[in-house]
């Protein structure tokens, strides 16, 4: 009888351990279930992506005061400045992604994630060099890293905006490679393509912003443009 009581009292003891969250969890923005921040972030994003920004904004305010909690309490981590500064760069304030991320990789100068937020946020302010120096770190840190393609994006937008035509070429395709579903950046590499006189290839990659999004407008009359040269 012993035995079967510490047996059950064990069950529940583990079944309670187990079963609870592994991150201290409040309030979310709508007052309903507990939301941790990065939950709150993601929930933002999505209510972004879908044309309700006015909503995702006290989700977004929400992540940012859990983050500013845990470092008050001297309980952030990694993921911590991660989320303060992809919730920054959705509300587009750039100097405050800026300032959180130099913080967060002050303690974790490996964390990449951080380091190419950042590098976004210097490329919006206009400040290339740095944007420049943050996307070729990660990107040769992180080859086959979750926003490496967009690393390589970037890199190929400041070389087009400097006229290094031929580096956003390379850029770009570097890009595609690693994701070629972006008819934007299909465009981009067929407008760069195009600056530098070569017809054909920039045909082709205006085709394949079209044949991504027929809409494209802009890719519609770019072809135009180039099949009569």
């Amino acid at each position: 009888m012993k035995y079967t009581a510490l047996r059950v009292c064990a069950i529940f003891f583990f079944t309670v351990l187990w079963s609870a969250p592994l991150y201290t969890q409040s309030p979310g923005a709508a007052g309903g279930t507990a939301l941790t921040a990065l939950q709150n972030y993601q929930t933002g994003r999505n209510l972004e992506a879908g044309g309700r920004m006015n909503e995702a904004d006290p989700y977004y305010n929400e992540a940012v005061r859990l983050c500013l909690d845990q470092v008050a309490r001297n309980a952030a981590n990694r993921d911590t400045y991660a989320v303060i500064t992809w919730t920054f760069q959705r509300q587009r304030k750039y100097r405050d992604v800026i300032t959180w991320a130099l913080q967060g990789l002050q303690i974790y100068a490996n964390e990449y994630r951080i380091l190419e937020t950042m590098g976004e946020a210097y490329f919006y302010l206009d400040d290339y060099d740095r944007s420049l120096d943050c996307m070729q770190r990660y990107a040769n840190a992180v080859p086959q890293g979750e926003r490496t393609s967009v690393a390589y994006f970037f890199i190929a937008e400041i070389f087009r905006l400097r006229r290094r035509y031929f580096h956003a070429d390379i850029a770009y395709i570097t890009a595609l490679r690693l994701d070629p579903g972006v008819a934007l950046w299909w465009y981009r590499l067929a407008t760069v393509r195009e600056a530098i006189e070569d017809y054909t290839g920039s045909a082709d990659a205006y085709r394949r912003a079209l044949r991504i999004n027929p809409d494209y407008a802009e890719a519609n009359a770019g072809l135009v443009r180039v099949q009569e040269r």
